[in-house]
């Protein structure tokens, strides 16, 4: 199948299929026009690279996990090293949390801080400092 019906049967642009191919995900054939040919398997591929984008995995990381998926949701196979990428990765996850957590906490200190201090016949508008 060309591009376009890659990208119609998974609701993919094809400019995205393109930046999957640029980034080693998708492989398609070059026909002798020299357009993309891809395979029926393709439509599993992508559904696997985006269910992985969903997971907050890079591109790198579906490149090396990639190879163990199997089915479109993906199941991944035991492969060398996948479970620890896989809890490496959720591990960073954790402490984007933590960290995005303590910033609104700080933020709402702030907030409330401010808020002691404004009179209440005015609760908008600048500073006038």
């Amino acid at each position: 199948m060309l591009i376009g019906e890659l990208s119609r049967r998974t609701s993919v642009h094809a400019h995205q299929l393109r930046y999957y191919e640029a980034q080693g995900l998708l492989e398609p054939e070059r026909g002798a026009n020299g357009y993309r040919e891809y395979g029926s398997d393709a439509v599993v591929t992508v559904t696997q690279i985006r269910r992985l984008l969903e997971a907050g995995l890079s591109t790198e990381e579906i490149a090396f996990l990639l190879p163990c998926a199997s089915g479109a949701g993906p199941d991944l196979l035991p492969c060398d090293d996948v479970l620890e990428m896989l809890r490496a990765r959720q591990r960073g996850l954790d402490d984007h949390i933590d960290t995005l957590l303590r910033s609104r906490r700080t933020l709402q200190e702030f907030i409330e801080a401010t808020e002691r201090q404004v009179s209440p016949y005015v609760r908008s508008g600048a500073c006038d400092a």
